[in-house]
């Protein structure tokens, strides 16, 4: 395994990261898997302290950024927005400069992208963006090392997602076209990923010789597919859009007579909690292509090797 070129750096958006240094954490998360599975003990961040700042609720992150952070040999806090000064007014610049003081390491799950990229600014310490409203990385990274777990490799796949362009259709379009995969994203129109990002994914793709498709015909983007990853129509803080959204998204349900286009051993992924049957049914989410189970536990396995990677003082990790 090559060198770590991560220590001390910030994990804000997968565009920051190249091609080596994701592959270095995805064949880190793997060794730290095997380890995991065969109760080893490995401890490289013992006595370090990670703060985890929620101000969206939580299952698979809290828990597997806490529990990864106790595996690794240190300690997870919680903290709630409401419980600290942020929550008062405080400027992030502020909390960022204390917390920096305090601890070896921020994670951070939010609304607004602008307020990690402000806390990372002004923190001296490593800061993770646990999901925002524009990206996921975290999410994308356990979502790639269960694909290549699966499928054998990663480039020269074809990965569909379907439904609203959001964090997961920004994120994994990045992850997809940094790994050599082709990427086809479909939604209502007003609902397509953000111009901007996709135009910097297209940048990269066009560099790596890969494709993104971005349509409104959701049999388009399935055509074909190695993988099909969907996530909910309406996300948190889209609660008032409900209705609207399940309208509009009817006709881009993940269900059997979609999936007649994918290929036939294609992949479902879901990034959880899921509806289901609404944005898939339970004959796809539970049937013989899906690793959702996987997926979410390579969370834990993934986060523990960004941790690893931009908070231990190692510089490189050959087990």
């Amino acid at each position: 395994m090559p060198a770590n070129t991560l220590a001390g750096k910030d994990c804000l958006t997968l565009f920051d990261y190249t091609t080596a240094e994701i592959r270095y954490l995805l064949d880190l998360a793997k060794q730290i898997k095997q380890k995991h599975q065969q109760k080893e003990i490995y401890q490289p961040l013992k006595g370090k302290v990670l703060g985890m700042i929620f101000e969206k609720a939580s299952t698979r992150t809290r828990v597997s950024f806490e529990a990864g952070i106790y595996q690794l040999g240190g300690t997870g806090l919680f903290l709630s927005s409401k419980d600290l000064q942020l929550g008062r007014g405080e400027p992030i610049s502020d909390t960022a400069q204390v917390l920096s003081g305090y601890l070896d390491g921020i994670m951070i799950r939010t609304f607004h992208q602008k307020e990690v990229e402000e806390l990372a600014e002004y923190a001296s310490i490593p800061v993770i963006n646990g999901l925002t409203d524009d990206y996921h990385p975290c999410q994308v990274l356990a979502d790639l090392l269960t694909i290549e777990e699966v499928k054998g490799k990663l480039s020269g796949l074809t990965l569909t997602y379907i439904g609203d362009g959001n964090n997961m259709a920004h994120s994994l379009m990045v992850g997809a076209v940094k790994m050599g995969m082709h990427f086809k994203t479909a939604a209502p129109a007003g609902y397509l990923p953000k111009p901007a990002i996709v135009e910097q994914a297209e940048k990269i793709a066009e560099a790596n010789g890969v494709t993104i498709t971005i349509t409104t015909d959701p049999n388009e983007a399935v055509s074909g597919a190695d993988v099909v990853y969907t996530d909910v129509w309406a996300s948190m803080g889209q609660e008032s859009e409900q209705k609207e959204r399940l309208l509009k998204f009817s006709s881009y349900q993940v269900n059997e007579a979609l999936m007649t286009g994918a290929a036939e051993d294609y992949l479902f992924l879901h990034c959880l909690p899921a509806h289901r049957g609404e944005e898939v049914t339970s004959e796809i989410i539970d049937g013989n292509h899906s690793v959702i189970f996987q997926e979410a536990e390579n969370r834990l396995h993934a986060q523990k090797a960004l941790m690893v990677a931009l908070m231990s003082n190692e510089d490189s990790f050959v087990f």
